[in-house]
Formats: structure tokens, C-alpha cells, sequence
């Protein structure tokens, strides 16, 4: 018999990766997706299967699904940066309740529940690399906290379900992530500057440029993801790449892949919260799952690059 998980958040960038994968595993796939970041197109591609299913529905409120569940995935909550001031109320009722009633529903099929955080409930971390032991450095009352805390809190809903209902529970923290299909407007690095390029725009540098993320392309994301679905270990786990590369070496490498005669320009940091360094130290997945990710930055971001040119095609 097939085994059936539910994906709150399938129609987004890594849902769609994350269905896919599902699928060419022999899963029957419910999405769950009010569409608020998702897109009808990710959905129309995947409904192509005979095994996936759509449900239009904000998980903000209670979700019932008809039929056994094996898995139910929480990957739903806008985590773009530019979403964090334009719906922040939004935000934090995704992590809140939304987490909530996707756990009722896991309680309530019994089902294994693997749930999307963030290297975000690091802050602006004083440690480096971050490791899942570390309790991070959060301003709660920046803009970035609506997301920050929410995921924190949701972490502590998740615990708090495993301890007192023994629900089998799964919690990934996600690094940077890139790949295809991540919408043009999201505002994260990635996307900006693959767009800036392509159209031969100035690539938009905040801050002095300095400051470091890495980043994990978004197959090598989902590898990590479904590992720990499959897991006895609720975690939580680091995913994603070591390779760390600052802002300003990043935009140098889109212009150089993509050919564009785009220059650098700066400007002042949007959020004061904005951490300094991100890097996830992987030992944990590593020495527990086995996994590593496999695809270099050049190679994603030709990849990537790719992608967006259809983008800009078709606009």
C-alpha cells in the first residue's frame, strides 16, 4: 500500500521540490495551500500525477482530510524578508496556530509530523558555526521576530505534542535554500540578484556586503528534509551547505554566470537585525542520516540562472 502525507505548503518553492520528490517515491500526495506565496502553476504541474491531490485552505484554520495519513509535512509560512513587514500578523498566526492545527490533525490520524524551522531562531547568532544545542540571539521586538519567534514557538508546540500525546514529531532547521522555481518578487538574495542580472539592473547590495550566508541548493534541501521525515529522530536538524560566501562575492559570481553587465550598488541595511554570519554546522545530520549536500554553488546557480531566464521570458 502507498503511504500518504499531506504538505501544508506544497504549492511554494520547496513544497514543489518536496511533492516531487514524494511522488517518485511511490507517495500519494495531499497539498494543502492557500496560495498567499504558493502559485497555481507549481500545483497545475504536479496535479499532472494521478497521486496528488489539492486542498485550497489556510491551515490558520482547522484542516480535516478524509482517509489515512502517514505523514503530515508543515512546510507553510511566507519566509521571504519582504513578507516579514508586509503581512507580519500573518506570520506569527502560521507558526501559532497553524502549527497548532496541523498537529491536532497528525494527533488525530496518527500520523509522523515533520516540520520546516529556520536558522532564523538563531538571530543574528554569536556563535559560528550554528549548532542545534545553540539557543540563539533573537531581538523579539525587531521586524524579523514575527518570523524568528514564531518559528521558535512553534518548535516549543511540537516538543510540547511529542512529551505529553507522543506524537512522532520531525523538526528540520532550514538554511538559505535557492533553485528554480523561487518567485522573482520574493526578496531574497538569490532571486534578486538573478533578476537584476538578467534584466541588466544594478545588483542591490544592503549594507557593506560583508556579511555571509550559505547556501543550499534546493534538491540537496530536500534530501535532508526527506531523510528526517523517514527518521526515528525528532531532531532537530541543521539542513543545509558549509560553504559560506559573502554578499558581496555572491552578486560578483551572478553577474560572472550570467553574463550580465550589471554593476554593485549599495545601500543601507533594510532590517538592523540582519545577522552578520550563517553557517550550519552539520555534524548532527551527517553523523546521524548520513547526509551531505552534493551540489556545488556554481553549479546550482547556472541552474538557477536558468530558471529566471524563462522567468524574465515570459514576462
Amino acid at each position: 500500500m502507498r503511504a500518504r502525507a499531506v504538505v501544508a505548503g506544497g504549492a511554494g518553492f520547496i513544497g514543489y521540490t518536496f511533492v516531487s520528490r514524494l511522488l517518485r517515491e511511490g507517495f500519494d500526495v495531499v497539498i494543502v495551500d492557500n496560495l498567499a506565496t504558493g502559485t497555481r502553476r507549481n500545483i497545475n504541474d504536479l496535479l499532472q500525477e494521478n497521486h496528488c491531490e489539492f486542498v485550497e485552505h489556510d491551515i490558520c484554520q482547522p484542516l480535516a482530510i478524509s482517509g489515512p495519513v502517514d505523514y503530515l509535512v508543515n512546510l507553510a509560512c511566507p519566509a521571504s524578508p519582504v513578507d516579514f513587514s508586509r503581512i507580519p500578523v500573518e506570520i506569527m498566526r502560521t507558526c501559532s496556530e497553524g502549527t497548532y492545527n496541523l498537529l491536532e490533525l497528525a494527533l488525530h490520524k496518527r500520523a509522523g509530523f515533520l516540520h520546516a524551522s529556520t536558522s532564523e531562531i538563531y538571530g543574528d547568532p554569536e556563535i559560528h558555526p550554528q549548532h542545534e544545542d545553540y539557543t540563539g540571539n533573537v531581538n523579539i521586538a525587531g521586524p524579523r521576530a514575527v518570523y524568528d519567534e514564531g518559528k521558535r514557538y512553534a518548535e516549543t508546540l511540537i516538543h510540547t505534542y511529542h512529551r505529553e500525546f507522543d506524537v512522532p514529531v520531525h523538526i528540520a532547521r532550514i538554511f538559505n535554500t535557492y533553485g528554480p522555481r523561487m518567485r522573482p518578487d520574493d526578496g531574497r538574495v538569490v532571486s534578486n540578484f538573478c533578476i537584476q542580472a538578467l534584466s541588466g539592473e544594478p545588483l542591490t547590495l544592503y549594507g557593506d556586503g560583508q556579511q555571509t550566508r550559505s547556501f543550499c541548493y534546493v534538491d540537496d534541501l530536500v534530501e535532508g528534509l526527506f531523510r528526517v521525515m523517514l527518521s526515528e529522530f525528532s531532531g532537530p536538524f541543521n539542513i543545509g551547505n558549509i560553504e559560506e560566501i559573502s554578499m558581496e562575492e555572491l552578486a560578483e559570481k551572478v553577474i560572472e554566470l550570467s553574463g550580465s553587465a550589471s554593476e554593485i550598488e549599495h545601500r543601507p541595511l533594510l532590517h538592523p537585525d540582519d545577522p552578520k554570519r550563517r553557517r550550519p554546522a552539520l555534524d548532527r545530520i551527517k553523523e546521524t542520516l548520513g547526509y551531505e549536500p552534493t551540489t556545488d554553488l556554481t553549479t546550482g546557480l547556472t541552474r538557477t540562472l536558468d530558471w529566471f531566464r524563462q522567468v524574465v521570458a515570459e514576462q
